[in-house]
């Protein structure tokens, strides 16, 4: 990781408009769960629906998708990623330490609110606050290292991405059971389902799948996206 890059990735990322969709989409869900708490609608049955549709099935995939274009495809748009390349920098070092800025960022704005988020509906019990927080991490990363990826694979990064998390996380990952196991999301349930003891709470991909699958899907997004920042030339062409 190179301190100088993201130091520079992190006031980007904070200092754009994406900042106020990285913290709208927390306080949604906070605010939903408050609501709940108001209505007394406080029980695990609920908790679990809303942590699977909004938490991951929702916000966990747009805030990777902000975060993870976000720490590059800005710099690669409007060429000043060349001023990055053009130092002795190693560029699997660049992308190494664009993603681990985004991720950073998941962390951040997922995972702990919707540890909060859960918290406030059913405080600890059957473990679905730890269950879901550790699932949104896990799932985060897996997320920032693929949108990063796409961020300098396309300049359409932005519009494949929502379609991505949109219809294929959203809707084909969902409720065609094949694919789910193809699904980062289904990962992340999967491993939020090892810490949660709920009755309402399972999950059809096996811990034994979801991990490798995380690992190779985060590693090789990274490993590819600075295998392609090589081919990029100092004078903006790819």
């Amino acid at each position: 990781m190179n301190g100088v890059i993201a130091g520079i990735s992190y006031r980007a990322l904070l200092g754009r408009r994406r900042i106020w969709l990285l913290i709208l989409l927390p306080l949604v869900l906070i605010g939903l769960s408050l609501l709940l708490r108001l209505l007394g609608v406080t029980d695990e049955r609920t908790t679990v629906t809303l942590m699977q549709t909004f938490a991951i099935g929702t916000m966990l995939p747009l805030l990777g998708l902000i975060a993870g274009t976000g720490v590059i495809a800005p710099e690669i748009d409007d060429g000043t990623i060349i001023h990055l390349l053009a130092k002795p920098i190693s560029r699997p070092v660049i992308a190494q330490t664009k993603f681990l800025v985004a991720a950073s960022m998941l962390a951040l704005f997922a995972a702990v609110p919707t540890f909060i988020a859960a918290y406030l509906l059913v405080n600890l019990e059957s473990g679905i606050a730890y269950g879901f927080a550790l699932g949104s991490f896990i799932g985060g990363i897996a997320y920032a290292a693929v949108f990063m990826l796409l961020g300098v694979l396309t300049r359409h990064a932005v519009t494949i991405g929502i379609i991505y998390a949109l219809v294929w996380e959203g809707v084909v990952g969902n409720f065609v059971p094949g694919a789910r196991k193809f699904s980062i999301q289904q990962w992340a349930q999967s491993i939020a389902d090892q810490l949660s003891s709920s009755a309402f709470f399972t999950t059809e991909i096996k811990l034994s799948f979801a991990i490798p699958a995380l690992l190779i899907v985060t590693i090789g997004a990274v490993f590819w996206a600075g295998q392609r920042l090589r081919s990029f030339s100092l004078t903006g062409d790819e």
